[in-house]
């Protein structure tokens, strides 16, 4: 999980303990119970004023934790609503398809967690005690963004496709475009353009962005001009989107970015998602280096631990089967019989592997082993394996990377597409009433 999204986590567990306590604090003094109103309804789900109240509040603590000063309350309720809608309106999309986060994957994001703010888990407990977050209310938030990814992921494999013959134009293009390679950092604003909108509409929503680019024209600062007007899901954090090659933000795109310097806007863009204004804030040159990298050719024999099979009764398994392979068995034909892996059907051949491409346990089990030997069990956040290294080689893959990272920028490229045109079409698809007028 990224570090910003522990801190939006973090932000609205705090602010919304705040919210609570100060709620409470208020109704104890006028000797009343405080009655939630239904701000929303979202297909059969309510949204509370309570729920809306935390999350405003939580996107005011992070627009001033940048140093930015946030607009009227009132323009950022209905903005925050509707970003709390679509959360609802995806996490019931994922209890409808079947997604959900197990105990021991939620432990190993919160243990990640710990470990990127360099503490350990009992210190990261201790930190959100200090705090006043209740631990199982910050594992919910937790647990929802992960769903939340997943579902999007489950989305982009199903939709987007990439050939061979797509990244050798990706890549040829990027050798004879007249625009540069270099990265860019940026900042957008998106006005979105749902379906089914007729002219005027569009209009209307051609003068919100040109009201926005005037803002910024007028020197407002863009994190709170993105905070009152954009559409995005990044809007509470300044609509930054990581470095990443030009070439990944399309041709049309493109060629309006690349002739920016620092701290420039683009004009108003219009795509099929709706309307766009972005900001650069740096570029840097992308090398592309020589790779020399040790490779291994390995095979592995896999037991996976699920709610079937118990973490005790897995390793009981590998071990019989590492007996067996000791006493003579074929380790191909074990692994074809028994591994849990897709690789069984190959004997295991999980073919050359290059230093990341595995999960730390399994690599560092596997560096340890020479050519022909056959570990110990070792134990992965997948189960317990069995590993047989066959060979190493000295490969430069600098050809390799290079398809790598062209395969990673035209997957990011048609990813942000289909989830644009997904959300859209989920938000669309569901029932949504509005009651903030009512009150």
């Amino acid at each position: 999980m990224h570090m910003k999204l522990f801190f939006y986590i973090f932000a609205l567990m705090t602010m919304s303990v705040m919210t609570t306590v100060v709620a409470q604090d208020a109704d104890a003094i006028r000797g009343v119970v405080a009655i939630d109103r239904i701000v929303a309804v979202v297909n059969e789900e309510v949204i509370t004023q309570r729920e809306l109240d935390d999350a405003i509040e939580a996107g005011i603590n992070q627009l001033l934790q940048q140093g930015v000063q946030p607009p009227d309350r009132a323009v950022l309720a209905d903005q925050i609503l509707e970003s709390v809608v679509v959360k609802r309106i995806q996490l019931q999309r994922a209890k409808e398809v079947g997604l959900s986060i197990n105990e021991s994957e939620l432990d190993e994001t919160i243990h990640r967690i710990a470990e990127e703010n360099k503490l350990s888990v009992q210190e990261f407990y201790d930190v959100l005690e200090r705090d006043k977050i209740d631990f199982s209310r910050f594992r919910q938030e937790v647990r929802d963004e992960m769903i939340m990814v997943r579902l999007k992921e489950r989305e982009i494999n199903k939709q987007v496709n990439i050939t061979e013959r797509e990244v050798d134009n990706f890549i040829r293009t990027q050798e004879t475009s007249a625009i540069d390679n270099d990265e860019y950092r940026i900042a957008h604003i998106l006005i979105r353009i749902p379906e089914r909108m007729d002219p005027a509409q569009i209009e209307k929503r051609r003068e919100r962005a040109e009201m926005a680019l005037e803002r910024l024209k007028e020197g407002a600062e863009f994190a709170q001009v993105t905070a009152e007007f954009s559409d995005a899901a990044d809007a509470m954090q300044g609509g930054i989107l990581d470095w990443r090659p030009i070439a990944q933000m399309g041709p049309k795109f493109a060629e309006l970015l690349a002739p920016l310097q620092p701290d420039e806007l683009t004009p108003i863009i219009q795509s099929p998602a709706g309307f766009h204004i972005f900001k650069l804030l740096e570029r840097r040159a992308q090398e592309v280096p020589v790779v020399i990298i040790d490779q291994t050719h390995a095979r592995h024999i896999l037991i996976k631990v699920s709610e079937l099979t118990a973490k005790s009764d897995a390793m009981e398994q590998i071990i019989q089967l590492k007996k067996r392979i000791d006493n003579g068995a074929s380790f191909s034909e074990i692994a074809k019989l028994h591994s849990e892996d897709a690789s069984a059907s190959s004997g295991g051949d999980l073919g050359w592997i290059s230093p990341g491409d595995t999960v730390p346990a399994f690599e560092q089990a596997m560096n340890a082993l020479l050519p022909g030997q056959i570990s110990e069990p070792v134990e992965s956040p997948f189960g317990w394996h069995l590993i047989q290294v066959i060979e190493r080689r000295t490969q430069d893959v600098s050809t390799e990377r290079q398809r790598q990272t062209a395969h990673q920028a035209i997957r990011a490229r048609k990813a942000d597409v289909v989830i644009q045109d997904w959300l859209q079409q989920l938000r669309d698809q569901a029932y949504v009433e509005y009651r903030m007028e009512d009150h």
